[in-house]
Parts: C-alpha cells; sequence; structure tokens
C-alpha cells in the first residue's frame, strides 16, 4: 500500500481549489485569482504554476498507485 505524503495532500487540495475556480470562473465570469492577487502578477503566475504543478503530481500519483494495487 502506498503511504500518502504531504505533497500529495498539498496538491490534492491544490487541484480542488483550482477546479473551483474554474467553476467559478465558468459560471460567474470572475477570475478569483486575478481578483485576490491583482496587485501582484508575479503571485498570481505562481499559484497558477503551483495548481499546474500539482495536477502533474496527481497524474503521477494515480501511476504510481494504480500500478502497486495490481
Amino acid at each position: 500500500m502506498y503511504k500518502i505524503s504531504l505533497i500529495d495532500k498539498v496538491s490534492f487540495i491544490l487541484v480542488i481549489l483550482g477546479a473551483l475556480v474554474w467553476l467559478i470562473f465558468g459560471i460567474a465570469n470572475v477570475n478569483i485569482i486575478e481578483s485576490l492577487l491583482g496587485f501582484a502578477p508575479i503571485l498570481q503566475r505562481a499559484v497558477y504554476i503551483l495548481v499546474g504543478l500539482s495536477g502533474l503530481n496527481m497524474i503521477y500519483f494515480l501511476l504510481k498507485t494504480g500500478a502497486s494495487s495490481k
């Protein structure tokens, strides 16, 4: 059985938050990240990069845990 690391837990949370941001954007056409961090474009970019890296980590996590369950 695979032990879930802190990075996996943080990645999972960031992917869920990213999905909720897209949901709000799709429904209300409001970019929450831009609204909260509009004063600092570098922070906006950092948030998007972290969410993207978290998504990649979740793909790796699924491949790793799927391979170990066989």
